[in-house]
């Protein structure tokens, strides 16, 4: 509830402070007093942006300052959730500045505007959720029907399903343009993967290929050249790795005359092992190398093909041709993997649709039972208010699934036993929408705890029997909730649990607003002015003692 609202240098009031109770709180004052001014001070803590023109003083800075007490378990969890102090007493301040910054704060903690508005949309209902205006919107008749209907838990499990199925929708639909795109080439990737995968080549092939056709095309000539020196080496009348061995038995008989003959008769000894080494490799190359024009022409067959398939691909090497193929073979998988996953999905994607289908249709039932309740008692409020011709309708479409359901809500209205019902936007008046508002609200606050209440001027059109009616309902929905109404009714002004009254004053040559709380025989003054006038007869002070006593 609000506690204290203070307001400082804001158009046409310096300073003024309200301490208001938690039952019905009744403003009232002359046209032109004021009383619209506190609404806007109070929008500003709210939310509301503001500029310099609502500076009375523009040298001096405009404070506003609410103190709320609550313990509602949503707004306890907003004021830990951003970290705030999670007191039962939370105060909001706005300050606005000669130059026209503004600043807000709660409990002393530096806000912005979008976080004002999360807070007070939780605190006071004032151009909020349920404001008059918003009252033609599809939007606001759903929520109405839905917070008669008590059903929370099943729509926030209905949503979180419907945004999990939107978001797989979304993957299927985006891997079946994938599915699409590749298919328009899948064709031709296989064709490709095919080819290269029937060439077979391995690791390094082709380049071994073109190393072991230089071996045999000039195999006659390596032949003779591996054969004249391993003859050198092995065969001939002084062989070289027998002269190293004779040299060697040489040295030997002077070993025992110099300390570093050892070491050479060492080396000399590795040379001569390694020559036969050497000789041996020749041999053996010698007789590996051998001229097959049967084999070279097999040879050059894979070669051409290797280069036809190279040239095609544009690449150099044997591992970039087969880089082509595995590419290829990813590129295939996907495709396949797409059709495995799509199939996979569609599944997932059916089944959320019909669990989401399945808790959307009990809403819709838990809806439908609403409707003629729902109908029934606004009616008998609409006639209880002054409006005994008006009728509401409520009118329910079925519609694909969206995230609220499978329901389209539309509340008509018959004003005048037309049998005719038209949408409200389209046949409400003003002063019919504040009080079918009103009626709405009042069914609504007994379903779902709203905040701080607040009727700006709601009475506008009625007066008499209607007026008191309306009366009587605030004071019915102040027994649970806090209620704040402006008004110029004085059967309605009886209905207070407290009473304002706003005024103007000259203070230091300027006209300014004050506010009063207004004891018992204040009030009935007030009451009796607002009956007949400025000077009320002995006949309206009783009408008033009787209005206030009932």
């Amino acid at each position: 509830m609000l506690q204290q609202l203070s307001i400082q240098n804001y158009a046409i009031i310096t300073e003024i402070e309200i301490n208001f109770s938690d039952k019905l709180n009744i403003i009232t004052g002359e046209t032109g007093a004021g009383k619209s001014i506190l609404m806007g001070a109070l929008s500003l803590i709210l939310g509301e942006r503001a500029d310099t023109t609502v500076l009375l003083n523009k040298e001096k800075k405009c404070f506003i300052e609410g103190t709320f007490k609550t313990s509602h378990s949503l707004v306890k969890e907003y004021l830990k959730t951003n970290d705030f102090d999670a007191d039962d007493e939370i105060v909001i301040r706005r300050e606005i500045a000669p130059n026209g910054k503004s600043r807000a704060f709660i409990n002393d903690t530096p806000v912005n505007l979008n976080q004002l508005k999360e807070l007070s949309s939780l605190l006071v209902d004032l151009h909020q959720q349920f404001d008059t205006l918003e009252l033609g919107d599809n939007d606001f008749q759903r929520e109405v029907i839905d917070a008669l209907a008590n059903h929370s838990n099943d729509l926030a499990q209905y949503q979180s399903l419907y945004k999990k199925y939107l978001t797989e929708k979304k993957q299927l639909q985006e891997w079946k343009q994938q599915q699409l795109a590749a298919n328009k080439e899948l064709d031709y990737h296989k064709f490709l993967f095919n080819e290269l995968d029937e060439a077979g080549f391995k690791e390094n092939e082709l380049e071994e290929i073109d190393a072991d056709l230089k071996v045999m095309s000039n195999a006659e000539n390596i032949k003779a050249t591996l054969t004249k020196v391993y003859f050198e080496l092995q065969e001939s009348e002084q062989p070289v790795v027998q002269q190293i061995k004779s040299l060697n038995n040489q040295l030997q008989t002077l070993s025992n005359f110099h300390n570093d003959i050892t070491s050479l008769i060492e080396r000399l000894h590795s040379a001569q092992i390694e020559l036969q080494d050497i000789a041996d490799e020749i041999d053996r190359l010698n007789n590996s190398v051998k001229y097959d024009a049967g084999k070279i022409n097999m040879l050059n067959e894979r070669l051409a093909l290797g280069y036809r398939l190279l040239k095609k691909h544009n690449v150099q090497t044997t591992a970039e041709l087969l880089a082509v193929r595995n590419e290829l073979q990813q590129k295939l998988d996907i495709v396949l993997n797409l059709e495995e996953n799509i199939t996979k999905k569609e599944k997932e994607v059916n089944d959320l649709h019909q669990q989401a289908q399945k808790i959307a249709e009990k809403i819709s039932a838990n809806r439908q039972k609403q409707i003629k309740p729902f109908e029934e008692k606004v009616n008998k409020l609409l006639a209880q208010v002054g409006m005994p011709n008006a009728k509401i309708k409520v009118q329910v479409k079925a519609t694909e699934l969206n995230i609220f359901g499978q329901d389209a809500i539309e509340f008509l209205f018959d004003a005048n036993k037309s049998n005719r019902f038209e949408p409200l936007r389209k046949v409400v008046s003003g002063g019919e929408l504040s009080r079918l508002m009103l009626s709405i609200k009042s069914l609504v606050a007994k379903s779902i705890q709203l905040p701080t209440l607040i009727f700006d001027e709601i009475d506008t059109g009625i007066s008499g029997e209607a007026a008191r009616q309306v009366g009587i309902i605030m004071k019915d929905l102040s027994y649970a909730h806090q209620v704040i109404a402006i008004t110029h009714q004085p059967q309605i002004a009886a209905k207070a649990s407290s009473h304002y009254f706003v005024y103007k004053e000259i203070k230091a040559d300027k006209i300014v607003t004050s506010i009063k709380l207004l004891n018992q025989d204040e009030r009935i003054t007030a009451i009796a002015t607002m009956l007949s006038g400025e000077r009320p007869t002995a006949a309206a002070f009783e009408n008033a003692r009787e209005m206030i006593g009932n």
